[in-house]
């Protein structure tokens, strides 16, 4: 089996992982990289500003001494971990943390501009070439008169702020080594509820697609998953059971084409070969016809049964009295019932009693269920016939006084090819087909069959079809 759809997911869940690692080193280390500059530089700035206003301008006042501001300057450079200068508007050396008092040295920053930090309060570079390693560097002017006196300007290493956004980083990192992580919860949770599943529903396909019906599906989950899982193995049972159909189906009509063409080559064969003596012809002969009766009975059915199945049961509905319907098709048994001395009895409700059906096929289940009543009914005994109308329905019956049906048969008397142990005796000409045919003629007209029998008193058939009002 193929496991491509796990695969993909790993492999996304794994580019995931790439990705926030690769967004982690690149945007958000520049990110954090600047919030930590701009974070230094404004505190750097406010510091800057208390020095102006402080000590620097002090100095410049002549209020305070030299030593005194260099000395203060000097804690409070180490406090920040930076270089504080003081130096004047033409960019000569006033004071240096980074350097002892010497007044008799000048030191001047060349090039020095003010405006550099035009449109902000600080800049990052080497500081007009003061320094060997990149700075933050920002500036506080030192005003006295409302005239700029001087700048107070203080120095911090970025490979500080660099190391120190590093660390918040290497914060993010673990983070985002945590959430991929707790994320496996995703990876595990779709293995266990999604692709485990599949894997099971896929195998059972498999087997399904090879022949094997009967093979279990089990999937204990009440998602769509198990619904799925559900549904297949539903639709193998059925086509398990359809396909055990099939086989009882095709041994049935085996049977039951073999054992006339049994009996008639047999007493074929007998009379070729002298066994059955030529006065003795006639009476086989007619043993004979009958089996051929059997045979075109049963073919006759199968047709019925193959037509209905590839048609969907097409019906040609009309008015017509079935009364008249059912006095037609009892008169058709009339032979038979005299050469059993089987009395029909007519119960019929009105001398027209119109119905809204396919007459054709009515008459088909009338004839089905008569001639099941006179095989299965003893010698000088009566069949009831009878109609009656009740809420818009037509109830029909059909009543013989005959063997029975077991208790145990009578939800399988529908099934196709069924024979009860009582009727296999009697029953030497029946297909099994007729109530299986009739119930469905029933059910095509979206109205109920029903079946009443006590073993060794009798049954009655029962079906409804609409009313025609006569009025209307």
């Amino acid at each position: 089996m193929r496991k491509t759809l796990y695969l993909k997911f790993c492999l996304a869940y794994l580019i995931f992982g790439f990705f926030g690692f690769i967004i982690v080193a690149t945007f958000v280390s520049s990110m954090t990289l600047e919030h930590e500059k701009r974070e230094k530089a404004e505190t750097l700035y406010k510091e800057a500003l208390l020095i102006a206003d402080n000590y620097a301008q002090g100095l410049y006042n002549q209020e305070t001494s030299l030593e005194i501001v260099k000395s203060q300057l000097d804690s409070l450079s180490l406090y920040l971990d930076s270089t504080i200068w003081i130096i004047n508007p033409s960019g000569r050396m006033i004071l240096s943390t980074d350097a002892p008092l010497d007044v008799t040295k000048e030191t001047v920053v060349d090039g020095f501009d003010s405006t550099i930090t035009t449109g902000s309060y600080y800049t990052v570079g080497t500081f007009f070439d003061s320094f060997s390693e990149e700075m933050l560097s920002v500036f506080a002017p030192i005003t006295s008169n409302f005239k700029v006196r001087g700048y107070v300007v203080i120095h911090t290493p970025m490979a500080l702020i660099r190391a120190s956004s590093e660390s918040l980083l290497n914060i993010s990192y673990i983070t985002l080594l945590i959430f991929f992580l707790l994320s496996l919860i995703i990876l595990i949770f779709f293995t266990e509820m999604v692709y485990l599943p599949l894997r099971k529903i896929t195998a059972a396909t498999e087997q399904y697609a090879a022949g094997n019906l009967h093979y279990e599906l089990q999937v204990d989950s009440e998602d769509e998953i198990g619904y799925l899982a559900a549904s297949l193995s539903y639709m193998a049972s059925e086509l398990a059971r359809g396909e055990d159909y099939e086989k009882k189906f095709i041994a049935n009509i085996s049977h039951d084409f073999r054992s006339p063409l049994t009996s008639i080559r047999g007493y074929l064969q007998a009379m070729l070969d002298g066994t059955i003596p030529p006065e003795m012809h006639e009476k086989y002969l007619g043993i004979v016809l009958n089996e051929t009766d059997r045979l075109t009975k049963l073919t006759n059915s199968l047709l019925t049964l193959n037509s209905l199945n590839t048609k969907g049961m097409v019906l040609e509905k009309t008015d017509f009295d079935i009364n008249t319907v059912i006095r037609d098709t009892a008169a058709s048994f009339e032979g038979t019932c005299q050469n059993k001395h089987i009395a029909i009895e007519l119960i019929l409700t009105g001398d027209n009693l119109t119905v809204h059906a396919d007459m054709g096929k009515i008459q088909q289940v009338l004839y089905n269920l008569l001639d099941n009543a006179i095989k299965f009914s003893h010698n000088d005994s009566v069949i009831k016939i009878e109609t009656t109308e009740k809420h818009g329905k037509v109830f029909v019956s059909v009543k013989d006084s005959g063997i029975g049906i077991p208790k145990d048969s009578l939800k399988l008397i529908w099934d196709r090819f069924y024979k009860t142990d009582l009727s296999r005796g009697k029953d030497k000409k029946g297909t099994g087909l007729g109530l299986s045919i009739t119930k469905e003629i029933i059910q095509a007209h979206k109205e109920n069959i029903n079946v009443i029998s006590t073993e060794g008193v009798g049954t009655e058939f029962i079906f409804s079809l609409p009313v025609v009002d006569d009025e209307d």
